[in-house]
């Protein structure tokens, strides 16, 4: 496939800067694999497209405050770090802005005076950053802001983005993007879906920076994905092979989940386990795992729009982005979402 044909206009005041209030009514796209067709709805009332003894997977990843803003100990000068992965318990991978102003072993004083050494040169703006008084990951709740995808034009985030950053049952901290597909549900959602009789159950998946990274090459085929850590727990693998073994369906909660349930869905079991997934789902690929998909709407030549793009087909998903811009829903993290039956 062309990396051409993950391509579409989006006028920028369809990208949401905020999001809505309350969650749950966020607009709801839903698109019928079957019969091609598209109507609107409010996501409130996602339960209403779901059976008795259906299961909808989410992902329980937390999402940290990884930016971290301050200066050279010796010169003042400013020095940006965005810590992406936990290696050590002293040590993460981060980029560092400007990277190549920041000579091995610099001291970078950030807020309340934390000071943290800045390391090796990976490559690409990235640095070993290490800090010596222990777990940066204990103390950044307090001096770090909240990640906001780079379309999200903020000075700064708002104490607003702390809570709506996230979603509702975040639990493990480790994301440095938000599983956004998630970011709608309530109380009154789950509520809803439990009076119907719909299960729910969880994954991990902890995302990383690679999520904003464009396809650059001229095949989609040829892009590689950055590895992201996964979890997938005894209890939440046996309840879905009860599920296949019923025949009932499986929703997926974002292009997250999809990727952990086909990394884990082996031999026609689901396997718990941990570990670390490259999978990059494009067309043609035949998925074996989900049979529903719940997503918010993706950036043009991105591997997650490649990914709704092999669940629903190009000229069904084009179909639905062009409904969308034309009747106003909200793009991207902090918009509207959609739902593939």
């Amino acid at each position: 496939m062309l990396t051409e044909e993950l391509n579409y206009f989006l006028p920028e005041e369809r990208i949401a800067q905020h999001p809505v209030k309350p969650r749950d009514s966020a607009r709801l796209l839903v698109v019928n694999r079957k019969d091609a067709s598209i109507k609107e709805d409010l996501f409130r009332n996602l339960y209403r497209y779901f059976n008795q003894g259906d299961v909808l997977v989410l992902n329980d990843t937390k999402v940290i405050p990884a930016r971290l803003l301050g200066y050279k100990e010796k010169t003042g000068g400013k020095v940006e770090v965005f810590l992406l992965k936990q290696i050590s318990k002293q040590d993460w991978i981060a980029l560092v802005k400007p990277s190549a102003k920041v000579p091995i072993a610099t001291s970078v004083v950030l807020h309340d005076k934390i000071k943290v050494e800045i390391r090796d040169f990976l490559g690409e703006g990235k640095r070993i950053v290490h800090y010596p008084q222990g777990n940066l990951l204990s103390i950044i709740h307090k001096i770090g802001l909240v990640p906001l995808p780079p379309y999200i034009r903020r000075e700064s985030p708002e104490p607003d983005d702390r809570i709506r950053y996230q979603t509702i049952y975040a639990k493990k901290s480790g994301s440095v993007a938000a599983p956004t597909a998630g970011l709608h549900y309530t109380n009154r959602v789950f509520k809803k879906l439990k009076e119907k009789g719909i299960d729910t159950c969880y994954i991990t998946l902890h995302v990383g920076y690679g999520t904003f990274k464009p396809i650059t090459t001229e095949r989609v085929e040829q892009h590689v994905v950055d590895a992201e850590d996964f979890a997938i727990s005894e209890e939440t693998a046996t309840l879905l092979n009860k599920k296949k073994r019923e025949g009932k369906r499986i929703i997926a909660v974002g292009t997250t989940v999809t990727r952990v349930l086909e990394t884990q869905y082996i031999e026609g079991k689901f396997q718990a386990g941990f570990g670390s997934t490259t999978k990059f789902i494009h067309p043609p690929y035949h998925f074996h795992a989900i049979d529903i998909l719940q997503t918010n709407f993706h950036l043009p030549r991105s591997s997650l729009l490649a990914l709704v793009f092999a669940f629903a087909g190009k000229e069904l998903i084009m179909k639905a982005y062009n409904y969308a811009i034309e009747n106003n829903f909200r793009f991207y993290s902090y918009g509207d979402t959609m739902l593939i039956l």
